[in-house]
């Protein structure tokens, strides 16, 4: 994910803000880490460089 993307991301659930947590970054991107929304109290994974901002109900287990 390019930290370019945070400016127009917002939480699916309620459009509010969201919190880049990073775990493994290369020159270009976010390979690995989160992004947190501190008002529904949720978390949406980045893995292998994609987010995944479905809602937690219609997300599958990995």
């Amino acid at each position: 994910m390019k930290r370019d993307l945070m400016d127009i991301l917002a939480c699916p659930v309620c459009k509010g803000p969201l919190d880049l947590r990073v775990e493994e970054e290369n020159d270009e991107e976010i390979v690995t880490g989160s992004l947190f929304c501190a008002a529904c109290i949720e978390t949406y994974p980045i893995t292998e460089t994609i987010p995944n901002l479905l809602p937690p109900q219609l997300r599958t287990a990995p």
